[in-house]
């Protein structure tokens, strides 16, 4: 039973193959068009994953989105007409595509695949928690998901029992814990749909002096995490923007222009709607435990992604394990609408895999050494070749000890919005420069973001204060107490930006100004060649910790092919490309002129 998941038309659209409930593959768009967040038709993903499975489009028993069109396209409807004339600009904006494409995805799917057979349609929340429990390591769990909106529902409670799912309660649009963050999002001058997680990372700069306005004036929270949202500060269910200027009014100015200099009123208001986020998620989640009385949760949707909301959950011990789908946002909704066709569809056995089943995430496009040689002998790229892996990693290793920044380009390509290690730019914690040098100098991105740590599992409870697992980076939690550094009571009363470059721990690289970070917990079972690298770090300094940050630049999606880790090594100041075992330094490349793409020559087919 081989079956396509499909998400598009909206923003990060993808596809997936599952076959006999086996995550065969599942790849974004974004990566192989490189257009970021990519919205149209996942032509380049679908093909990626019909070859990973070996198959064609006829050989499907069924294609499957993720969504259900006209559900969404009534409420847009219902929308409009309850604010008439007020939202007319929208609704002009709007309505043709919908009539001209959205409506008919049938035979949309049908004509672009040239596909004959069964095409399904799954809810939106129903795909999301499908793409949260069916790959998790748990027979029952209570499931909840929460994002902007889906068709109507904006969160979503159910259950999960071996291969069926029930959704028990949910909350409906406009009133949105996603659309409320984006809205924040928006007002302090980051995009929605992409720039949420620097929100996040700005918040503990500041101080959540705003949380009682935000109460006051914009949310009615009740015990049970559901709210009701004072519709007359916001703009997003009829107009072109996220809020209004009443809205600006309680927090004393206009919106912030993007790009323009960050100031302590942003850090405030990023922390205040942080600390309510994590209220409204803690109320759910207790909400879930008391009407479903599982053991367990699983977690998707956009707000899913919010590691520091996260790890607040873990830590308050209301579930006794907690699992996260690492492509929480739309993306993930190809693999659970494969993964409804699968279990609700066909009524497919499911048996629950121990750890879980995402195969840690790699679920994407490789190349294989041979083909990586191609390239670089066709491109006449210096390079030195490394024939067994084990040199590779100490000589990557001494690379990093050295503070030298790593492009690292390894077998099959991550599903979701990070980079796991098959696709990361790395660097050495210990560092005290790093940070600032990889966001300035690599990144091109602000100053103030924060990096993740790449530890070696069996070490994390030493350096950091968790005692579980975080393969997917989806956890944030403190420096261990014995590596952090104390302030001196002059760097205390530093306020904002003014506290980023205080070394805060022995790994100051990745400890943000609150002593937290985003851990990503490194298994020899899922990705040895990462393991590897880390354990010849580790042997080397004694130090299991690395910095891990996507492999591409602001504003580009993560490379997908050599061709693309080449150009991003070249556009950057990186010091060091590993692609497989080939090793390429910096020093030794000559001047970077882009010509034909690559790509087009090595295209699937």
């Amino acid at each position: 039973m081989t079956i396509l998941g499909i998400s598009a038309f909206y923003h990060d659209s993808a596809a997936c193959i599952v076959r006999d409930g086996v995550i065969i593959a599942a790849a974004q768009e974004e990566r192989f068009s490189r257009k970021k967040h990519d919205e149209r038709f996942p032509h380049h993903a679908v093909r990626y994953c019909l070859q990973e499975a070996k198959c064609t489009v006829a050989d499907l028993d069924a294609v499957i989105f993720y969504d259900k069109p006209f559900l969404k396209f009534n409420r847009l409807l219902e929308t409009y007409l309850e604010s008439a004339p007020k939202g007319f600009r929208s609704f002009i904006h709007a309505v043709p595509v919908w009539l001209k494409e959205k409506l008919w995805l049938s035979d949309v799917i049908a004509e672009e695949l040239n596909f004959e057979g069964k095409i399904l349609f799954t809810e939106h929340h129903e795909a999301h928690a499908a793409s949260a429990f069916f790959p998790s390591p748990f027979e029952r769990a209570a499931i909840v998901t929460v994002d902007g909106v889906g068709e109507y529902a904006t969160t979503s409670l159910s259950v999960g029992v071996n291969n069926n799912i029930t959704i028990l309660a949910e909350q409906h649009f406009p009133h949105s814990l996603g659309l409320l963050y984006s809205s924040f999002t928006y007002f302090t001058g980051f995009k929605v749909n992409s720039g949420e997680y620097k929100l996040m990372g700005l918040a503990p700069y500041g101080e959540p002096k705003y949380v009682q306005t935000i109460y006051e004036h914009l949310v009615d929270l009740r015990e049970d995490g559901s709210f009701a949202m004072n519709m007359e500060y916001f703009n997003y269910s009829s107009g072109l923007t996220m809020t209004n200027d009443r809205f600006a009014s309680l927090f004393d100015a206009t919106p912030r222009m993007p790009e323009s200099p960050l100031t302590q009123r942003e850090m405030d208001i990023a922390a205040s709607i942080q600390v309510v986020t994590e209220e409204i998620m803690l109320k759910i989640v207790r909400h879930a435990k008391n009407i479903t009385g599982e053991k367990n949760l699983c977690l998707a949707g956009g707000v899913a992604l919010n590691c520091v909301a996260n790890g607040k959950i873990l830590r308050s011990n209301i579930f006794d394990s907690v699992w996260i789908q690492p492509a929480a946002g739309d993306a993930g909704g190809a693999l659970g609408a494969a993964l409804i066709g699968t279990y609700h569809y066909y009524k497919k056995e499911r048996n629950a895999a121990k750890g879980d089943s995402q195969s840690g995430s790699y679920l994407g496009s490789s190349y294989s050494d041979e083909i990586i040689g191609t390239f670089l002998k066709e491109k006449n790229i210096p390079h030195f070749y490394v024939p067994d892996f084990e040199g590779v990693c100490g000589q990557v290793s001494a690379l990093i000890a050295d503070e030298n920044v790593v492009g690292w380009f390894q077998g099959r390509m991550e599903f979701g919005p990070r980079a796991l290690g098959n696709r990361s730019i790395l660097g050495d914690a210990r560092s005290h420069q790093m940070q600032k040098k990889m966001n300035l100098k690599i990144k091109y991105r602000e100053s103030f973001r924060p990096f993740a740590p790449a530890i070696l599992a069996e070490h994390v409870s030493e350096w950091f204060d968790i005692n579980c697992e975080s393969p997917y980076m989806l956890l944030v939690a403190d420096v261990a107490k014995d590596k952090q550094q104390p302030m001196t009571e002059e760097q205390k009363q530093l306020w904002g930006i003014a506290r980023l470059n205080i070394a805060r721990s022995q790994i100051p690289a990745v400890t943000h100004v609150d002593y937290s970070a985003r851990i990503q917990t490194v298994h020899r079972e899922t990705n040895p060649r990462f393991h590897q690298l880390i354990t010849a770090f580790y042997n080397r300094t004694t130090c299991p910790v690395i910095v891990n940050t996507s492999f591409n630049v602001r504003g580009e999606p993560i490379v997908e092919s050599p061709d693309d880790a080449y150009r991003c090594f070249m556009r950057t100041e990186m010091d060091v490309l590993v692609l497989g075992n080939y090793i390429l330094m910096k020093s030794a490349q000559p001047a970077y002129e882009e010509k034909d793409d690559w790509r087009k020559k090595y295209e699937l087919d």
